[in-house]
């Protein structure tokens, strides 16, 4: 009886650690929640026009969950089965989740047994809501950040199910849709240049993209983009530790 009574209290006040972090988190998660509604419905609707049903559409959303890479593997599904073509396009396309973790290795620090699913979540939009935003006052860090993770993913299964469903029963044209995605992130980039006052480093963000896009071209630029990006990057914070500027 006496072991008991000293466990107990740490349940509720564990439960009420996790809510407070869940209440902090969603409100930076609602354009996310936006964009992938939409995004999601798409895929389920073009994965159910390929023959996909329900059942594969939340498989692969709730373990691949790479959006553009899952639009991707459609195109692998229905057509010659060829890994290594499809390891190298998947490669490709989400390269610049390398530069996410090493940018992520000083937050995710001391985060115990949560870092493998914030490793695993660490999505475009998760990685901008947690560079953009801090927990408030009080709130663990390391529960605001699982639970931003744990939100927009589930709102990518949530959407990609939806879509599927619809897809089963109805008829869409999807045309068009994908440029949601473009949306949320210029939506996202807006919330960050008003709420930063030092704007040098989104500026080298979009010279570098622009440069990287007119040399290499659309289909090859986001690569070069990251590399150059992240030099620029390193270069700018050696500068403002000495108190220089570029």
């Amino acid at each position: 009886m006496q072991s008991d009574n000293l466990h107990s209290p740490k349940k509720p006040a564990d439960k009420r650690i996790k809510t407070k972090a869940l209440k902090a988190a969603f409100p930076h998660t609602i354009p996310v929640l936006t964009g992938f509604a939409f995004l999601g419905i798409a895929y389920g609707l073009l994965m159910n026009s390929k023959g996909y049903g329900v059942g594969w559409t939340l498989l692969m959303s709730l373990f691949v969950f790479a959006g553009s890479a899952q639009y991707v593997a459609i195109t692998f599904l229905t057509s010659v089965f060829n890994p290594l073509h499809a390891l190298l396009m998947t490669l490709i396309i989400n390269a610049r989740h390398l530069f996410y973790g090493i940018a992520m290795l000083d937050r995710f620090k001391n985060t115990g047994r949560l870092k493998p699913y914030l490793i695993f979540a660490l999505c475009d939009e998760t990685f901008s809501v947690l560079c953009a935003k801090e927990p408030p006052a009080g709130v663990e860090k390391r529960w605001f950040m699982f639970f931003v993770a744990l939100l927009n993913h589930t709102y990518w299964v949530a959407g990609s199910v939806t879509g599927a469903l619809l897809g089963s029963t109805l008829s869409f044209n999807t045309k068009g849709l994908d440029f949601v995605l473009t949306a949320l992130f210029v939506v996202i980039f807006i919330d960050q240049w008003k709420q930063q006052k030092n704007h040098a480093p989104a500026l080298i963000g979009l010279l570098c993209s622009t440069l990287a896009l007119v040399v290499f071209g659309a289909d090859y630029f986001v690569i070069p983009a990251m590399i150059a990006l992240l030099a620029g990057l390193a270069l700018y914070r050696k500068r403002a530790e000495k108190g220089e500027t570029l």
